[in-house]
């Protein structure tokens, strides 16, 4: 075993990874003899046959799948060492990147992280809102030190925190229907009307259609404020994250239009990051606040929802409350 590289370990899982000495050669960046011939060192070290060269395509022996699965373990507690000693190795970050997702709540995720960053003044914080894979991608493309937005859980790629879950809501202005607005509305009666959809930010990343109609006819906008105004506008109908459209909800200036057919759906936020990626002693300690804060920022931005402000007939009632007041004093005056 003293012969044993760290060199010849990726090369054999390189290999086995990607399918081929090829592949393998391609993505560690050297040349194929290279490769072939580490393997060749090392299989001759353990005195082991560890890949089958004698198909059409190599595979493993199984003793080279045993020591394959090692293999893996082992390489990846070192990367996790190699991250480790960075993070060591980092004085305190001069900036971070942390990028907001189009379905969040803007006035309290601010709010929340301003919190953090008043006691970190050294620390530029570099902040990015970007849309649907927007923010995946900038993640993935280490363009980000952390994101807020929504995952797919089960990739395994990230760690994250759960913020808060919100519902969206497929909504109408008043009168934009051409047809009773009920429970019961079906995409087929939608698709001739106009759709508005959120536009993609991600440069590379496959584009995704949320809610999406097929065969609608669609405007697509830049973000959700934006979208929200087309819709009140009745230039076009669409989903809305149920926060930015509570108020207009309550007091009728849009109109939900959720049933059987069209019934939305929930989207649940999370501040995620990659865990195989070093973090500095200030992105550990904004994860940590992130930890401890998240109650408080899910019941602030619940609060946010269900606070009911002064409606129209309050308005009103209030405005009359003072013209009669008013004429009340004009009529003393008078009498004076």
């Amino acid at each position: 075993m003293d012969g044993l590289t760290l060199h010849q370990l990726l090369c054999f899982d390189a290999v086995v990874t990607e399918g081929g000495f090829q592949a393998g050669a391609l993505k560690l960046r050297r040349s194929h003899s290279t490769v072939f011939t580490s393997i060749k060192n090392l299989e001759s070290h353990l005195r082991l046959r560890l890949l089958d060269r004698d198909g059409y395509r190599v595979a493993l022996t199984e003793a080279g799948k045993s020591f394959h699965d090692r293999t893996r373990v082992f390489l990846h507690e070192l990367s996790l060492l190699q991250n480790h000693a960075r993070q060591l190795a980092m004085g305190e970050e001069s900036e971070l990147q942390i990028v907001i997702g189009d379905p969040c709540p803007l006035p309290e995720v601010l709010g929340f992280l301003r919190q953090f960053f008043d006691s970190c003044p050294t620390t530029h914080l570099n902040l990015h809102f970007e849309a649907i894979a927007g923010p995946w991608e900038r993640l993935f493309d280490d363009e980000a030190d952390l994101i807020i937005h929504h995952i797919d859980k089960s990739d395994p790629r990230l760690e994250f925190i759960d913020l808060f879950a919100g519902n969206v809501v497929p909504v109408v202005a008043p009168n934009f229907l051409p047809f009773p607005v009920s429970d019961r509305i079906t995409p087929e009666q939608m698709r001739g009307l106009v759709q508005c959809v959120i536009r993609d930010t991600a440069r590379h990343f496959p584009s995704r259609d949320y809610y999406l109609i097929e065969g609608a006819r669609s405007w697509r906008v830049n973000d959700q404020l934006m979208k929200k105004q087309t819709i009140m506008q009745g230039m076009g109908w669409g989903h809305m994250p149920e926060f930015m459209v509570a108020d207009e909800l309550r007091d009728g200036r849009l109109i939900s239009i959720a049933g059987r057919h069209l019934r939305g759906g929930k989207g649940e936020i999370v501040a995620a990051r990659r865990p195989d990626r070093p973090h500095g002693p200030v992105a550990n300690r904004l994860w940590r606040y992130i930890e401890k804060q998240a109650p408080a920022l899910k019941a602030a931005i619940e609060l946010a929802i269900h606070a009911k402000p002064r409606g129209k007939s309050e308005l009103t009632s209030s405005r009359k409350t003072r013209a009669g007041a008013g004429r009340r004093r004009k009529s003393a005056s008078r009498l004076r």
